[in-house]
């Protein structure tokens, strides 16, 4: 009797690797084997059968074909996994057939190494399954987002902060916190998924501004920074998908000369006679949560991520070692603080311009957005000025105003320039853009162009910090000085050195030679620094004047290949700015 149940466990157990326990069908002749005869010798394994194993009569086998389990108390053994050694005689049929004639059985898959979600979901594997998610699918709302935030995320998020910037309210540099990382990444990783993880206050700091004031900065601690960091590279996934293409401001991919190129190319091309120079006041620091949290419940409903959202809002800023609490804003400076500020500005005012765009206005109309600070140009006044009246009372609605002295609305484009060149009409005004200076022209064969020089007072604030340092580095070898004067005309170069920007540059470059001599005849009167013994230092140190960028039209129809304006791409018509 235990030899009869023992033989029944042992069928039941080989059965058991069929889902649900079907019956499989005999493979079709055509999916046999080509081989003629393979002698089953070529197989291994372990083969448990009794010792006297009698023939199948033909009653036995009407009896197993009527029922599987006809023979389910005989004295015989199952046989044991076999696996058959010999391979198919064509590998493309490999998934019809199996070997030796015999049809394969399911296997587990094989574990992934993604650790469970949230209620035991199913997730997707790594970041990029979220963001093919939401490119398919935009008003889905994701609900398990933290376990993405790995010991792996979080050391790439750490070898991307800079090694020499600022520490916080904890004094923790760069190059300490790398001391034992592995051990202090997995303490880390622990704390945030188990709920122990708090958020320090930022220290705050001031920067002089080019115009003489200062700007308040807010420096996170360094593990503030690295959990930021990581969660930025979870919601880009997201957001990416989801941002308009008129929006550039610290978004991957995108650099301040392509939003440059971008508006260069959509004035140019498209019929504008007037521009709104607009600049939202304090936008860091008027940046309501309520509404920032709502704006993120959108797409994000994971509740681990918004309460990490709230902690960096609500942790306050330590100044001078006092601590106060922050009702409002986000301190500039802080990892994350750009993607929030882009969030909140997409809904606030991104998606409200492109659907005035679309549902009211009857000419053309231009947007390119870096930040808080954005430039549109229209066709028609008339529409330029109901347009700034309505922008008014959208960003009052959110908590947001316009400077009012940043703000101008002013003729500017081909129309205006011909008027003021032909007809004796008003010039056409000048407005500034990241760094850049833009104007009217005419190319050297006579057609419309913008021009695009550094400003005036951007290159002024810049000589004036570089007579500073020279001052601290009077008494420094003349070498040392050479090399860092070469890697600060170098880096102002790379930026500047646009078509059309040669004379500011070269203006640049000599006023950086004057303040280096000034510096140099005050270190002693020995042998006095003359310009002949001063030029073979110029020659040697300071790099010569070199265009940097292609033109503007060049690089963006590279970046937006098309065959006619607005084909294919909604994300290249909209960067352009025309109606679709």
């Amino acid at each position: 009797m235990k030899e009869k149940v023992r033989g029944a466990q042992l069928i039941t157990n080989s059965e058991g690797h069929m889902d649900g326990g079907d019956i499989r069908e005999p493979l079709d002749s055509s999916a046999q084997s080509k081989s003629p005869s393979t002698p089953r010798n070529f197989m291994h394994g372990n083969r448990e059968t009794s010792g006297a194993s009698a023939p199948e009569t033909a009653t036995d086998r009407r009896e197993k074909a009527q029922s599987r389990t006809a023979r389910m108390h005989a004295p015989e053994e199952s046989d044991r996994g076999v696996v058959p050694q010999n391979r198919s005689n064509y590998e493309a049929q490999a998934e019809a057939e199996g070997e030796e004639g015999r049809p394969r059985v399911k296997e587990n898959v094989s574990p992934t190494h993604t650790p469970p979600a949230q209620k035991g979901e199913r997730v997707s594997q790594g970041l990029a399954g979220v963001r093919q998610a939401a490119r398919q699918r935009k008003q889905e709302k994701f609900t398990t987002l933290l376990h993405h935030l790995t010991e792996a995320l979080l050391r790439d998020s750490f070898y991307a902060l800079k090694r020499e910037a600022a520490t916080g309210v904890d004094g923790v540099t760069w190059k300490e916190y790398e001391i034992g990382l592995a051990e202090r990444l997995q303490e880390l990783h622990g704390r945030v998924h188990r709920g122990a993880y708090r958020a320090q206050p930022s220290r705050r700091v001031y920067i002089p501004k080019a115009d003489g004031r200062q700007r308040p900065i807010g420096i996170a601690a360094l593990e503030d920074k690295i959990v930021q960091g990581a969660v930025v590279m979870i919601l880009n996934r997201i957001y990416e998908e989801d941002f308009l293409g008129f929006s550039y401001g610290f978004r991957p991919g995108r650099s301040q000369h392509d939003a440059l190129d971008a508006l260069t190319v959509g004035i140019a091309r498209k019929r504008v006679n007037c521009v709104l120079d607009a600049d939202i006041r304090g936008f860091f620091d008027n940046l309501d949560h309520e509404w920032l949290l709502k704006f993120v419940q959108h797409r994000v409903a994971d509740p681990r991520i918004l309460r990490l959202i709230r902690k960096w809002l609500k942790a306050g800023v330590s100044e001078e070692g006092s601590w106060s609490e922050t009702k409002m804003g986000t301190p500039q400076g802080a990892v994350i603080s750009p993607l929030l500020a882009n969030i909140y500005l997409h809904y606030a005012l991104d998606q409200w311009v492109e659907a005035w765009r679309r549902k009211v206005a009857r000419g053309d109309v231009v947007i390119v957005r870096y930040a808080d600070d954005f430039v549109m140009g229209f066709q028609e006044r008339a529409e330029a000025e109901r347009f700034l009246e309505d922008l008014r009372e959208r960003l009052r609605k959110f908590g947001l105003e316009l400077h009012p002295d940043k703000t101008r609305l002013i003729g500017f484009g081909r129309k205006p320039e011909n008027d003021w060149k032909w007809r004796g009409g008003d010039k056409p005004g000048m407005f500034d853009f990241l760094g850049f200076t833009h104007s009217c022209g005419r190319t050297r064969k006579g057609h419309f162009t913008v021009r695009r020089e550094t400003a005036g007072k951007r290159m002024r604030a810049k000589l004036q910090t570089i007579k500073q340092q020279l001052r601290k580095r009077m008494h420094d070898p003349v070498a040392e000085t050479g090399k860092w004067l070469r890697s600060v005309v170098q880096g102002y170069f790379n930026y500047h050195a646009i078509p059309g920007n040669s004379r500011r540059m070269g203006a640049f470059r000599d006023g950086v030679r004057r303040l280096w001599w000034r510096v140099l005849r005050r270190r002693g009167q020995r042998q006095p620094w003359t310009w002949e013994r001063l030029a073979p230092l110029i020659k040697r140190w300071l790099p010569s004047l070199r265009i940097q960028h292609p033109y503007p039209s060049d690089r963006y129809d590279a970046k937006h290949p098309r065959q006619e304006p607005y084909a294919g791409n909604p994300l290249v018509r909209i960067c352009a700015g025309g109606v679709g």
